[in-house]
């Protein structure tokens, strides 16, 4: 499976370790993956991978949406 957000499509990306003598040496930088079940709409549940960053924003979102219908 890829380390990939399934909503954004954020993936791993490359930099370098750097000792204090400056040796470089590779690395990955994975992103923050949660695994979130999500209810489709003729009511079935998926299992998908999404970032934390993006989950954060989704949660937001829908709190202003809840708060527009609310407001209204």
């Amino acid at each position: 499976m890829a380390r990939r957000c399934d909503v954004t499509g954020k993936g791993p990306l490359v930099g370098n370790n750097v000792s204090h003598a400056n040796n470089k040496t590779k690395r990955r930088q994975l992103p923050n993956l949660r695994s979130v079940k999500i209810t489709l709409e003729d009511g079935t549940t998926k299992k998908i991978k999404v970032a934390a960053s993006t989950l954060r924003t989704m949660k937001k979102k829908a709190a202003e949406a809840t708060a527009e219908t609310t407001e209204a």
